[in-house]
């Protein structure tokens, strides 16, 4: 896809399925000097990218990416942050914060890590008015279960509010990645909202099952059934029917700006898998409008 036809797909698409907009739970907005790194790691395929080229589509500044972002018809986008050592998350929350209140159709997101200090920000958080946390388990190199994070994940359990967490092997496996620190953190906080990112790739039918004994856990589609994703990690077609019945549960995610390939073929590649308009539209809307009362 071009720029142009990229565009055309993705109002194409909307307007198919009667969409008022996309909501899109995995963007990544955050501040320029840290995002400029994360790109550099990128450029570099390191061993957390599985040393893989992955070129950044849409490396613009952040006015442009918003406009952007915009343009394509999301009403509805985060700015996944997170902290890969200790003492940096309370001052990614405090960006996050800003840009949520310069940023209306941003769902002000926050983090957190393994610190004495964890509770005392996520309480803050909480308390002005945030949306939804992220968490990335192989970056960040620390179980979700940690004791550290006892009290901050009971503040989350007892407020509902959604965590979108990098916790499957891909695209590269860490100590603590896969579905036993997550059976293991359910059993523990078995109220907990969170949302599998990216599917849990690649242990698809191990974080389906965790789904289905969950009815809190839900999961986004961040880069899942793309042709990158699939060329490394391809989804189990038996498994299609779960997600069609998960439907409901399933949220679409981008990775945006941080993809390889244009915006449009994220959706293309679930338009694709042929499991109907209505889960297109659960998945792509109504199911994130619901979750986060959205219009």
């Amino acid at each position: 896809m071009t720029a142009g036809t990229d565009l055309d797909y993705v109002t194409g698409f909307r307007e198919r399925l009667g969409l008022p907009g996309i909501i899109d739970v995995h963007t990544h907005f955050m501040p320029e000097q840290v995002l400029r790194k994360v790109w550099t790691y990128f450029d570099t395929a390191g061993p957390l990218v599985g040393h893989r080229e992955w070129p950044i589509t849409y490396r613009d500044e952040e006015q442009v990416r918003l406009k952007t972002l915009r343009g394509f018809g999301v009403s509805a986008f985060t700015s996944m942050i997170y902290p890969h050592k200790p003492d940096m998350a309370a001052w990614l929350n405090s960006w996050s914060a800003d840009f949520a209140a310069r940023t209306p159709d941003c769902l002000h997101t926050s983090t957190f890590y393994p610190e004495p200090g964890a509770p005392e920000y996520v309480r803050a958080a909480l308390e002005s008015g945030t949306r939804i946390f992220k968490l990335h388990i192989q970056v960040g190199h620390y179980h979700p279960a940690d004791p550290l994070l006892d009290e901050v994940w009971g503040l989350i359990q007892d407020a509902g509010t959604p965590v979108v967490i990098h916790c499957g092997s891909g695209p590269a496996a860490g100590e603590f990645t896969g579905p036993e620190p997550i059976t293991a953190l359910l059993r523990r906080f078995p109220r907990l909202r969170l949302i599998i990112a990216h599917m849990g790739a690649p242990e698809y039918r191990e974080f389906l099952d965790i789904a289905h004994a969950h009815a809190g856990v839900l999961l986004d589609t961040t880069m899942n059934f793309t042709d990158f994703f699939e060329a490394a990690d391809p989804f189990p077609t038996a498994e299609l029917p779960r997600v069609r019945d998960l439907g409901d549960r399933i949220l679409f995610g981008s990775d945006f700006p941080n993809i390889p390939y244009p915006y449009g073929h994220a959706l293309f590649a679930l338009e694709r898998l042929d499991l109907g308009d209505d889960w297109l539209r659960a998945v792509c809307h109504d199911n994130a409008a619901r979750v986060f009362t959205l219009g």
